[in-house]
């Protein structure tokens, strides 16, 4: 499948298949990562194109090139937690809840900010387009859009009208773990859908300009996003126990 790949498609195409056997364990500490002659030949690249992969996978912190040594796979703990394809290729080998309440933790930190940020600078335009991506979760809810896109829109709706920019740089990650947390913590829940109303209470903030209260709001769904991962956590430990 990837040798029909050319130029930046291949790199990606490798990137993304050497990525995801680097964190299955196919390569390890234990099983040494391939020449760079014999990936060359396994996806029909060239040199170039395979030493851009190997570079970006390095950026990554999934390999280390030494010298005289060959490429070796870096330990997990040097892996870059905050690549959004890092995550992404971790919780498709396990998915892991432990992980997702880590990043929910994060999440906490960040997104209640956002949220007060954007009650106290949110322009007309970025105000305009909260109230969309809510008006798009009120159209899920009803069967017309999708549930899942709709939700993280509305997050990296207020990321981006926060006014921080580093902020904004988190986006790809909170969408790449909402893809894995929402559909479990609504099954926790008991529901189908996240709460629209809860996610409202958010937007009316905002767009009142109230910066205190879209911050409790937003709070409230991150603390009960990460009490129940908690929870789920707890009743898998129970029962691998029982």
């Amino acid at each position: 499948m990837i040798a029909k790949f050319r130029g930046q498609n291949l790199t990606f195409a490798i990137v993304q298949d050497l990525g995801a056997a680097i964190v299955t364990g196919t390569y390890s500490a234990d099983k040494p990562f391939p020449i760079e002659a014999d990936l060359c030949k396994h996806y029909n690249a060239s040199r170039s194109v395979l030493r851009e992969a190997v570079k970006m996978l390095t950026a990554k912190g999934l390999l280390r090139a030494r010298p005289r040594q060959g490429t070796w796979v870096e330990p997990e703990e040097s892996w870059s937690l905050l690549d959004p394809d890092v995550l992404r290729w971790i919780l498709e080998r396990k998915f892991s809840l432990p992980l997702l309440a880590e990043f929910t933790e994060i999440r906490l930190a960040v997104e209640p900010l956002a949220a007060q940020l954007a009650a106290a600078r949110a322009t007309p335009a970025e105000k305009a387009a909260i109230k969309v991506a809510i008006d798009r979760m009120y159209a899920a809810e009803r069967g017309e859009d999708d549930p899942l896109t709709t939700d993280i829109n509305f997050h990296v709706a207020i990321l981006k009208a926060s006014g921080n920019r580093f902020y904004l740089q988190l986006r790809e990650l909170i969408d790449t773990a909402l893809r894995f947390s929402i559909r479990r913590t609504n099954q926790y829940k008991g529901v189908r859908l996240a709460s629209v109303a809860d996610h409202n209470a958010v937007a009316e903030a905002i767009l009142a300009g109230d910066p205190p209260r879209a911050e409790a709001a937003m709070r409230y769904l991150m603390q009960e996003a990460l009490d129940l991962l908690s929870q789920g956590e707890e009743a898998e430990g129970k029962a691998a126990a029982s």
